[in-house]
Order: structure tokens, then C-alpha cells, then sequence
């Protein structure tokens, strides 16, 4: 059997991808809870992604959402990584409030979780560079699976890293 590029890259992009799920699944949490979410979008949901990256960048006027729209279209799938806005009960304050009880009243966010969330990102995105995948960490894709509906409720905060195969990365020189 004869296996082509196109059809070999998109298998070895959605096996670094699935490697990306455990990258973030294993890295280090805060106390040791994990309130980290991922998924893999590709195909058509990879196109409802960019649809929507496009609308919010028209309605908010913010031109990065439909440059990175093009970036995933141009992308063979996108590796979630979200996390819930659970406190982790220290009363620490690096939040800016006193207590936990005070930030969940005030509708803010435990610094501990963005931290998770951003360590999980880096062993991702660290994990398609070790595997030579070309890829991409962005906010816009993040937001716009968050608005999407594609989280669970719990979910806050996301972003969304494109992967691509190709001889030149779509993520550089972007303008």
C-alpha cells in the first residue's frame, strides 16, 4: 500500500495531538487537583471554529480573530486545553482577595488555576515542537470554543493550539 504525504502527515498531526491531551493531563497541578479540560477539533468542526473566530473578530473589531481564523483553516486540526475557576482552598490571596470565599463572591478567578492552565498549555505545545509539528498557541481560538459551547460550563478559560504539517508554518510571519 502506498501512503501519500497529505494522508501521512494528518495521521502523525492527530497522533502528536492525542500526545498533546496527555502532555496536559500530566503536567504539574497546583496541590494536586486537576481541573484542566482537552480536546482535538478537525474537520468540519475545525471549520465552525474559524466561522466563529471571523464573527467574534467583526463584532469586537479585534483584526487577530480573523488572522488566526486563517491560521487554523490552514491547520490539519486544534488541541484544546480549558480549566474550571475552582478555588483551591489556600486563602493564599495571590487572586487579590482575602479568602477563596471572598473571590468566588466577587466572581473572580484562583490564580492557582491560571497557573495549571498555563503550565498544561506549555507541556502541549512543548510536546508538538518535540515531535517537529509546527504549532501555535492562541487566546482566539480559545474564546471562540469557549463561545461555541464546546467546554463543559465549568469551563472559563481556554486556548486553543492549531497544529500544522507543512513547509513553511502557517504561524510565522503573520502579520
Amino acid at each position: 500500500m502506498i501512503y501519500t504525504s497529505k494522508e501521512s502527515e494528518q495521521s502523525a498531526i492527530l497522533n502528536v495531538a492525542q500526545g498533546m491531551l496527555t502532555a496536559a493531563r500530566t503536567a504539574p497541578k497546583g496541590r494536586g487537583i486537576d481541573n484542566i479540560e482537552t480536546f482535538i477539533a478537525d474537520g468540519e468542526d475545525k471549520q465552525k471554529l474559524a466561522d466563529k473566530m471571523r464573527e467574534i473578530g467583526g463584532q469586537t473589531g479585534f483584526p487577530a480573530f480573523s488572522r488566526d481564523a486563517g491560521n487554523v483553516e490552514a491547520s490539519g486540526c486544534v488541541v484544546f486545553v480549558g480549566v474550571a475557576n475552582k478555588p483551591v482552598g489556600l486563602n493564599c490571596g495571590f487572586c487579590g482577595y482575602e479568602t477563596c470565599g471572598e473571590m468566588a463572591a466577587a466572581g473572580a478567578r484562583c490564580a492557582f488555576n491560571f497557573t495549571d492552565l498555563g503550565i498544561a498549555v506549555g507541556s502541549a505545545a512543548a510536546f508538538a515542537a518535540d515531535n517537529r509539528v509546527d504549532n501555535r498557541v492562541m487566546y482566539t481560538a480559545g474564546k471562540a470554543a469557549l463561545q461555541l459551547g464546546w467546554f463543559p460550563e465549568s469551563i472559563k478559560a481556554a486556548y486553543g493550539i492549531p497544529l500544522s504539517v507543512s513547509g513553511k508554518s502557517p504561524y510565522f510571519d503573520r502579520g
